[in-house]
């Protein structure tokens, strides 16, 4: 109990000292501008691929499931889209994200810590904790919710074309489903979710590379707990938005 208040209160500290001694805003401009492109251009493709086919898999296994006479057609899109934007979207993307972007940064970090790289930032009189983090979380804070109305909407084109393509229904009545269903909020919620996910993805995987010690073995256990703890905070953070806001 003592560890984990004890890196929480690191955790806290590191959070707070981004907004002390700041360098000038342009630095963190450029800065955020180049972690925002590599975040986002560089996750596009996992995120289109493992988009498209959550979404047409969901259609096929809700046709399974909804194979009763009973249930009109278009419930098929309703259920795709209702789940896709509110919960496979923002949640099965970030998971998927924080082993990517997670251990790439935790290894950056880790690598520069070890390299004394760091120390030499701070013997320059640069708040190093301001200068290599604030620009990633901002960048991550640009680039997740981009990714993840991507990822929302290629799950709607997978789950579209599945339909037609096996014959589970056609793409017509699929729209007209998701269109029943459609809310804004549920948009809002998607888009509250992607915020708070890349911003926990991004800060533990700073602060698990930030204060590594040691060498290459110290790198690479940082970097698996960066992607570990980053799924179970986005699972908690997950069940607490959803009681809170729903």
């Amino acid at each position: 109990m003592f560890l984990l208040l004890h890196h929480l209160g690191r955790y806290f500290l590191m959070l707070g000292s981004l907004f002390v001694a700041r360098e000038k805003v342009r630095v963190y401009v450029d800065g955020t501008l180049r972690e925002t492109y590599q975040l986002g251009v560089g996750s596009l493709m996992i995120v289109l691929i493992t988009s498209v086919f959550i979404g047409a898999v969901t259609t096929v296994n809700t046709a399974y499931q909804l194979s009763s006479a009973l249930f009109p057609p278009s419930l098929i899109g309703s259920i795709v889209s209702t789940t896709g934007i509110m919960e496979f979207a923002p949640t099965i993307t970030s998971l998927v994200l924080a082993g990517k972007v997670g251990s790439n940064i935790a290894s950056q970090l880790g690598t520069m810590r070890v390299t004394e790289q760091i120390d030499a930032l701070e013997v320059m009189g640069i708040n190093s904790t301001s200068y290599l983090i604030l620009p990633k979380l901002l960048g991550a804070l640009i680039a997740f919710p981009i990714l993840i109305i991507v990822a929302a909407f290629l799950q709607h084109l997978g789950g579209l074309v599945a339909g037609e393509v096996a014959g589970i229904i056609p793409s017509s009545v699929f729209h007209q489903g998701v269109m029943n269903v459609y809310d804004p909020f549920q948009v809002q919620f998607m888009l509250i979710k992607s915020v708070v996910f890349g911003f926990l993805i991004t800060s533990i995987a700073c602060f698990q590379g930030f204060y590594v010690r040691g060498g290459a073995f110290e790198v690479g256990d940082a970097s698996k707990k960066a992607v570990v703890r980053g799924c179970i905070a986005i699972l908690v953070s997950d069940y607490v938005l959803a009681q809170t806001l729903l």
